[in-house]
């Protein structure tokens, strides 16, 4: 059977996708509307924030090698219901992403123009980029904060205080946006500069209202801030052992963020454009995706940490039939939402026939992204067998990904196929999913016993 016939799967599956993929909506307004908005101001203001914006791309690949850490760990420990073990995995999580917080924090902001010049040549892109990095870098500390709490929630399936909280900080930037960068209620027109203090004024509130909630109204796992202090013990040579290959895989990830963001940096500013419109367009399409896909890796580790190893082999053929599904009825969304996407930004025609193109690659690439992704990331890894997806990663992305676009800028191809080729993955990836997922030797249950730890 394709389907497993346990209710409670698709109960769960949904009760937790739910505030998740609107968590996931809320942030995703949250950049749409600073890009909207920016977009008004012209191709190198898009492009100067979308170039500025990839060292906030690269300490969420950091910081979600951390989460992952922490929802693989805790939620295996949820289903022994060990919150002892469950809040020092969080304390640990919590000090390594302040100590690469900070890292990135003092770079970014003593070197934002070398940052930038990093990706781009074009001296207005590099101009508005610069000014956008000095000031959002002030906001890395307290993302940090706020994306770790709300991944300790959700390992424990508390998933609705993810959504309030992106909920106020939609609101709360969405405000200061309108108002800071076009000069309303007698403050001065900062354009780009307005978006990047109304990013870190967001972050600060979203911060304070996890701490909060963590501190003062949870009842699952009453985390405080003693806990912080405490040694890890074996915790945390079980948080390094499985949490740095997936680590290891959101640095393989952000490399390759990094690299097609300088691939694509070598055109003019209309096609950085047209890549952040067509990537924001992507993001769209997938929140429900990422949701669904989150969710299943709650269940999975839940359940594997519980040693019911039998159920596994049904979530697992019902998750390959659900995300084929819904990767298929994406792309095909894609394809009828692109002009109207397209028509939101104030974008040159250049830009606008650029982005066309991209979202025509997106709308086949996105079918194996939903398929690959589920599997890859919501049953392979946290059913446990992190080092596979780790591997997996690298080997694409260095033998496959960026050599092959490399070689297609160099050979003069246009925008679209040398795009093609960054994005070829997501569908080369679907083959070692099928294979991998249904051999299931990727169930693993990483707990410890109470007394070892």
């Amino acid at each position: 059977m394709f389907f497993t016939r346990d209710k409670s799967f698709y109960k769960t599956l949904v009760t937790l996708a739910i505030p998740i993929a609107l968590q996931n909506a809320v942030t995703f307004a949250v950049g749409l509307a600073d890009n909207v908005m920016i977009g008004t101001l012209g191709d190198s203001a898009i492009s100067g924030v979308y170039v500025g914006s990839q060292l906030q791309t690269l300490l969420q690949m950091f910081i979600g090698g951390i989460e992952g850490a922490i929802l693989i760990l805790a939620a295996q420990y949820w289903g022994k219901r060990d919150t002892k073990s469950i809040r020092r995995i969080a304390a640990i999580g919590v000090r390594f992403a302040l100590l690469i917080g900070l890292v990135i924090t003092v770079t970014a902001f003593l070197l934002p123009s070398q940052i930038v010049s990093l990706f781009t040549s074009d001296a207005s892109v590099i101009e508005s980029g610069t000014v956008y990095v000095r000031v959002v870098s002030l906001s890395y500390i307290f993302f940090c904060i706020s994306q770790v709490m709300v991944a300790t929630m959700r390992a424990v399936e508390t998933a609705k205080i993810g959504l309030y909280v992106s909920f106020v900080t939609l609101i709360v930037n969405v405000i200061c946006n309108y108002i800071l960068i076009f000069g309303k209620l007698g403050f001065p027109a900062l354009g780009v500069t307005g978006a990047a203090v109304a990013t870190l004024f967001s972050r600060i509130i979203e911060a304070a209202v996890m701490v909060v909630y963590v501190r003062c109204v949870d009842k699952k796992l009453k985390l405080r801030f003693a806990d912080l202090l405490k040694r890890g013990g074996e915790l945390t040579r079980d948080f390094l052992r499985y949490g740095l290959p997936i680590m290891g895989g959101q640095v393989v990830w952000s490399v390759n963020m990094l690299g097609q963001t300088m691939i694509l940096g070598r055109y003019d500013a209309g096609v950085i454009a047209a890549v952040s419109i067509a990537n924001m367009l992507h993001n769209m399409m997938y929140i429900a995706m990422n949701g669904l896909s989150s969710a299943v890796g709650i269940i999975t580790g839940k359940t594997v940490g519980s040693g019911r190893m039998e159920k596994i082999r049904e979530y697992a053929r019902t998750t390959q039939v659900i995300f084929l599904g819904l990767g298929i009825l994406s792309g095909i969304a894609v394809h009828f939402l692109r002009d109207p996407f397209i028509g939101l930004y104030g974008a040159s025609d250049a830009a606008v026939a650029y982005a066309r193109e991209f979202i025509n690659v997106i709308s086949v690439t996105i079918i194996g992204t939903c398929y690959q992704a589920a599997c890859l990331f919501g049953l392979v890894k946290s059913g446990g067998d992190i080092s596979f997806v780790f591997r997996n990663d690298t080997i694409f992305v260095f033998l496959v990904v960026l050599p092959s676009a490399i070689i297609a800028s160099y050979l003069g191809a246009p925008p679209w196929v040398v795009f093609a080729c960054l994005k070829c993955d997501q569908i080369l990836k679907c083959f070692v999913a099928v294979v991998k997922i249904n051999r299931y030797n990727w169930m693993k249950n990483l707990t410890r016993e109470t007394n070892e730890v």
